[in-house]
Formats: structure tokens, C-alpha cells, sequence
């Protein structure tokens, strides 16, 4: 079966990215590192947030996101 003009398909991998910062900076960290590897990245979904606590303080925001690029098998 031909493909069709338009017809794209996308596959969808999961990551974590980390900041001592914020979350916002955890999934920017998490795209940017992403993207070195991945081509042609068109949507993170962020799917989780939490922190990391040590001796009762935030030392790290977590965002688990979904990312979605085109697919070329």
C-alpha cells in the first residue's frame, strides 16, 4: 500500500529530565538532551512531576515526558 501524501506516523519514547532549579528546567533539560539524539521532535507531554528530598529539602525537580517525533522506519 502506497503512502499517502500527508501521512505521517510518530513514535513516542518516554524520558526524565532533572533540575536543582525547577520544573520548567527539568523538562527543558530533558528536550534539550533529547533532541541532541532525536530528530524531529513535535511534542512533549509532561506525564509526572515530583522531587527528590533529602534530609526534609527539595534538592530536585523531576518531569517524566512523553516526547513524540516523526517516525522513519
Amino acid at each position: 500500500m502506497a503512502k499517502k501524501e500527508g501521512d505521517t506516523v510518530y513514535r513516542v519514547t518516554e524520558v526524565i529530565g532533572t533540575s536543582g532549579t525547577s520544573w520548567e528546567d527539568a523538562a527543558r533539560n530533558a528536550v534539550k538532551t533529547a533532541a541532541g539524539t532525536l530528530r524531529d521532535l513535535r511534542i512533549a507531554e509532561i506525564e509526572k512531576l515530583d522531587v527528590k528530598i533529602e534530609e526534609g529539602k527539595v534538592v530536585q525537580f523531576r518531569a517524566r515526558l512523553a516526547l513524540s517525533f516523526k517516525y522513519e522506519g
